[in-house]
This record gives structure tokens, sequence and C-alpha cells, in this order.
């Protein structure tokens, strides 16, 4: 068997490249793009480590956390080890949504993928040259009988979300949604 034919899935698709990898490619690009350029801007320009929370509307706020675990802040890592072990995660996640990727059949799934895959790229590179996943959204509603903070959340997880919602919306609707490999 060739490495080729080792590419090859049952259903006679590649697992390296399928008919809407461009689409999806360009997706998760612009998806980190966005999420990195967003993140240096509040640090960089608005400055967000140096000053306390910034609202933003009655219910939003700017916020600078470092998350060093996965979603909502669990596992945390502050140990080599342990970082380096969240980033190879992370790329394993990405090399399986790609191979799950190539054998999509609509744009939805595709552009679904491709902000999952951007998000998760955009976080993983955080951990590479900062001090774990720069967080700054902070949803919140203050009364004076109640009080609800939401976690602190990104771009990229922004995308993360939206992506997994084209997923399951297009698996509950059988538009041509395909299992994951």
């Amino acid at each position: 068997m060739s490495l080729s034919d080792a590419a090859q899935t049952d259903a006679g698709g590649s697992y390296v490249w399928g008919r809407f990898s461009a689409f999806a490619l360009m997706v998760a690009a612009l998806t980190c793009a966005a999420d990195q350029a967003v993140k240096l801007w509040l640090l960089l320009a608005v400055h967000l480590g140096n000053s306390s929370a910034i609202a933003i509307g009655p219910f939003i706020d700017l916020v600078l956390t470092w998350n060093t675990g996965i979603s909502y802040g669990l596992f945390p890592q502050q140990s080599a080890a342990g970082i380096w072990g969240l980033f190879a995660f992370k790329v394993v996640a990405v090399i399986f949504l790609w191979a799950w990727l190539t054998r999509a059949q609509t744009r939805l799934t595709a552009a679904a993928l491709g902000l999952i895959i951007g998000g998760a790229i955009g976080n993983a590179l955080d951990r590479l040259h900062w001090p774990g996943v720069m967080d700054f959204v902070l949803f919140h509603i203050d009364t004076a009988s109640f009080t609800f903070r939401w976690y602190v959340f990104n771009i990229a997880d922004v995308a993360i979300v939206a992506g997994v919602v084209g997923l399951l919306y297009e698996s509950l609707t059988g538009r041509g949604a395909v299992k994951a490999p």
C-alpha cells in the first residue's frame, strides 16, 4: 500500500484535501488572524492589561485574564509539561478536525469546521507567547437583587461556539452533515 493509498478514506476521498478545504482554510485563517489582531490591539493600543474593566455596554466589559487551562479554565497548567500537553492536545484536535473537513459535503460544514480550527489555532498560538490564552470579554448582569457573571472569553471562543452551532444545526436538520471520521 502506497502513502497515497493510505491517505484515502473508505469513501474514496482524501484525508489531506477535500472539496471545500480551500474555503475552510480561508475561514480558519481569517478567524485566527482576527482573533490575534484583536488581542494585540487590546494589549498594545488599548493597554487592557494596565486598567481594570472597561465597560463597552451595560452588560459587557473588557477585562484581561489569562486562561492557563482549557474551556472554562478547567485543568489549569503552570508547568512547562502541562502547557505543552495542552498545546499538543490542540494540535491533535486540529488534525482530527481537518480530516473531518476533507469529507465535508456542504459549505456550512466547511465554514463551521473552519471556524473551530481557526479558533483552536488562535488560542493555541496564545500559549506559545503569553502566559495562557488571552480572554477579555465579560458578559454580566448586575441589578440590585441579582448578579450574574459569565466566564471571560475571546474571539476564538466565539468562533468555536459558532462552528459547533453550525455543525449541530446541520446534523439536526440532516442537510449534508458528515460524521466525524
